[in-house]
């Protein structure tokens, strides 16, 4: 049973108003003390699967109080342990989801408010993402042109292309016009960099395009797609799991640099036709990753705090299932015409 520690900080008048308010939750633990200029600072420890829903009702009841502070910690371990994780069984959660929105519905996966913050740090357009997708591209360029598999896979882990499209998934579910603007702007500057970085490797080096690595870059069939639609679902639950060590074979399985750097490869060296079948297999994936992504968080329950945004969340989603889905026929219907 993974953990966290809710930390909040409010006037002490609202002291006993939090107590049973949390109390009403089954917490698995409260401490609270006085601090300075007469407010009240509380501890609480909580199961991450209930984190959101006390977030949630902590932040609609006292958000607009000015000295209103909510943080959110991961818990590495506790002694003693807590009894459910003593026993193995989890508490029963009878009341969970109940009109009056005071009890706590429980979730399989990490809180909406931890889930942005560790997706959102995935589209900032620094000069260390840049870097890294540049030496990703040379690393991939390398392992293309001399066949070897393990320097592809290692440019792979080393790019970070996945985050910005997890995040514009991300930002469809919870119609954040500000973090889709991101992510779409890290992505297609990800892409531009190792696009062009490629392109010149292939002017100024001899390509050949029937080296077994990157011919296999070439050519797609509908298997492709398949593996992109359980990729992009993997690394979704990677993140709402909080399993951030499974992202870097979630990196693997997506292979968005390969398809990229095989672009610009071919590109620059005068093989349009075959640069052809790379930026297909580039459309395929991101295609499936967004559209597996905006699935899977819609399938866990991931919403707005306000019913006003999760109305224009639940449109933005519709339009950008529909949306994806058409482009992925679409591309199917180019995958089976040209073969």
């Amino acid at each position: 049973m993974s953990l966290r520690l809710i930390e909040l900080v409010l006037p002490q008048q609202f002291r006993d108003e939090v107590q049973d308010l949390l109390k009403e939750n089954e917490v698995l633990d409260i401490w609270n003390n006085s601090i300075t200029e007469g407010r009240v600072h509380f501890r609480v420890l909580v199961q991450t699967g209930k984190t959101e829903g006390i977030m949630d009702i902590l932040e609609k009841r006292f958000s607009r109080i000015e000295a209103f502070r909510l943080i959110l910690l991961p818990v590495e371990a506790v002694l003693p342990r807590p009894e459910t994780e003593k026993t193995g069984e989890q508490q029963p959660d009878k009341d969970a989801g109940t009109p009056d929105g005071k009890k706590a519905k429980e979730q399989d996966r990490i809180s909406r408010a931890e889930l942005y913050t560790d997706i959102e740090q995935t589209t900032r357009l620094t000069w260390t993402y840049i870097l890294l997708v540049a030496l990703s591209a040379v690393v991939a360029s390398i392992g293309l042109l001399r066949d070897n598999i393990v320097y592809t896979i290692a440019a792979m882990v080393i790019a970070p292309l996945l985050g910005p499209n997890v995040a514009l998934s991300l930002g469809t579910t919870l119609a954040n016009p500000d973090l889709s603007r991101k992510a779409v702007k890290a992505t297609l500057t990800g892409i531009a960099v190792a696009l062009g970085l490629s392109a010149l490797i292939g002017i100024l080096f001899d390509i050949s395009p029937y080296v077994a690595n990157l011919s296999g870059q070439t050519g797609i069939v509908l298997s492709d797609i398949v593996l992109a639609l359980a990729s992009g679902c993997a690394a979704v639950l990677s993140f709402t799991s909080g399993a951030m060590s499974a992202l870097i074979g979630v990196m693997v399985a997506v292979a968005l640099l390969p398809p990229i750097v095989s672009l610009g490869l071919l590109f620059g060296s005068g093989h349009w036709e075959m640069a052809l079948g790379s930026f297909l297999l580039l459309l395929t994936n991101l295609i499936c990753i967004n559209l597996a992504g905006v699935v899977t968080f819609l399938f866990q329950g991931i919403r707005p705090l306000t019913w006003w945004e999760a109305t224009k969340a639940k449109k933005a989603t519709r339009r950008a299932i529909l949306l994806w889905s058409i482009l992925l026929i679409v591309l199917a219907a180019v995958i089976l015409i040209s073969r």
